[in-house]
C-alpha cells in the first residue's frame, strides 16, 4: 500500500534525485529510503559477463504490486544516467562487488 503514496510529482522528484547522485553512499542511502518509505527494492550488481559500458551493470527493481511499469523502467535508466555523469559511482559498485573475482 505504501507505493500508492508515490504521486506523479513525487516520482519526478525521485527520478531527478537519482539522476543527480554524487557517490555510492548517496546511491545506497536512496536505496534504503526507497525501501523504507515505498517498499521498492533496487538491486545493483555487475552483469554476469564483462562490464564494458553502463549497460553491463545489472539494475533490478523488485516486483511490487501497484508500481507502474514506466516507473519500474525509469528508475534503472536514471541510475545509469547518474553513473554516466559520475563514473566513480560505477567503479565503486564494481569494487563493492569484487571487481577482480575471476582473476
Amino acid at each position: 500500500m505504501r507505493i500508492l503514496f508515490l504521486t506523479r510529482n513525487e516520482e519526478k522528484r525521485l527520478i531527478e534525485r537519482l539522476e543527480n547522485l554524487q557517490s555510492l553512499q548517496d546511491l545506497e542511502h536512496l536505496q534504503r529510503r526507497m525501501f523504507d518509505q515505498l517498499g521498492i527494492r533496487v538491486e545493483i550488481a555487475p552483469g554476469f559477463n564483462e562490464v564494458r559500458t553502463m549497460r553491463g551493470i545489472n539494475i533490478q527493481v523488485g516486483e511490487l504490486p501497484g508500481l507502474c511499469r514506466k516507473t519500474r523502467a525509469s528508475i534503472p535508466a536514471a541510475i545509469r544516467r547518474a553513473m554516466e555523469k559520475c563514473p566513480e559511482i560505477a567503479f565503486a559498485v564494481l569494487n563493492a562487488n569484487d571487481l577482480l573475482r575471476d582473476a
